[in-house]
C-alpha cells in the first residue's frame, strides 16, 4: 500500500484560523509508525504549502504535496514547484480588496501559487465572498478556482491532487503500490477518482456526497481506524 492523507479535516480538526491548527502527539506517533511500517511510503497531499506541514509535523519529516499539487516534496527529497505568474495573483488580490477592508472577520491567506479566501467567522458571507472571487478572477485565464469548506482559493495553475498522487506512484517508494487516499472536502474528489481508477483505496472523512468508495463518520473516528492500522502493520512485520 501506498497511502496519501489530506491534512486539514483529515488528520486534524479545521480551525478558526489556518495558524490554530496543531497535530496531535498520538497522530504523529501514528504517522510515524506508518511510514516506518511502510518503507516510507507515506505522503501528505494538502492545500497547505509544504513549510506548514513541515512545521506542524517537527521533528517528522514527510514526502508532501503542497497547494492543491503546485508544489511537491519525493520521498527522496527533491522539489518541484509549478511556475507561478505572481503579477495574476496581485490582480485578484487587489479585486479582493474593497471586500477585505469593508468585512470583519474574512482572511485572506497567501500561498506559493494561491490565494484563500476564508469566511469561517463570517459564515453570512458565503455568498458575497463566491460573487467577489468570481469578479476577480474574471478574464485572468490562469486561474483555477477550489470551492471548499469555507474557502474559496484562487490557484495559478491547474494541478490538482489527483495529479500529485500519479506523481508519487510513478517513484521509489510508491511505485508499484495500491494507493490509498483520505480525505474531507470536494478539492479532494480528484484525488478519490484517481486512486478509484487505479483500483485503490478512498476515503471520505465526514459528510457530503463524495466519490470516495468508503467513509469515515468523523475525523477522531478516522484517526482511530489509522493507528489501528499502524499496529496491524507492525504485527505483520514481526515475526
Amino acid at each position: 500500500m501506498a497511502m496519501f492523507l489530506d491534512f486539514d479535516g483529515t488528520l486534524v480538526e479545521i480551525a478558526k484560523h489556518p495558524r490554530e491548527v496543531f497535530v496531535a502527539p498520538s497522530t504523529r506517533r501514528t504517522m510515524d509508525r506508518l511510514q516506518k511500517a511502510l518503507g516510507g511510503a507515506v505522503a501528505v497531499v494538502t492545500g497547505r504549502d509544504i513549510g506548514d506541514i513541515d512545521r506542524l509535523f517537527a521533528p517528522l519529516h514527510l514526502p508532501v504535496a503542497g497547494v492543491h499539487g503546485m508544489e511537491r516534496r519525493s520521498h527522496a527529497g527533491v522539489l518541484r514547484e509549478q511556475k507561478v505568474n505572481g503579477e495574476v495573483l496581485e490582480t485578484v488580490a487587489a479585486r479582493l480588496a474593497p471586500l477585505l477592508a469593508s468585512e470583519p472577520g474574512l482572511l485572506l491567506e497567501r500561498k506559493r501559487g494561491s490565494l484563500a479566501l476564508h469566511y469561517r467567522n463570517r459564515p453570512d458571507l458565503k455568498a458575497a465572498c463566491a460573487r467577489a472571487m468570481d469578479a476577480a478572477v474574471a478574464g485572468l485565464v490562469e486561474i483555477h478556482l477550489l470551492r471548499g469548506k469555507m474557502v474559496i482559493e484562487a490557484k495559478a495553475g491547474a494541478s490538482n491532487k489527483g495529479d500529485a498522487i500519479g506523481e508519487f506512484l510513478g517513484e521509489p517508494p510508491f511505485a508499484g503500490r495500491v494507493p490509498f487516499f483520505a480525505g474531507d472536502d470536494v478539492t479532494d474528489e480528484d484525488a478519490f477518482a484517481a486512486v478509484n481508477a487505479r483500483g485503490g483505496v478512498s476515503i471520505k472523512v465526514g459528510a457530503g456526497g463524495t466519490r470516495a468508495r468508503y467513509r469515515a463518520a468523523s475525523i477522531p473516528a478516522f484517526l482511530g481506524w489509522l493507528d489501528g492500522v499502524a499496529g496491524q502493520l507492525e504485527g505483520a512485520r514481526d515475526p
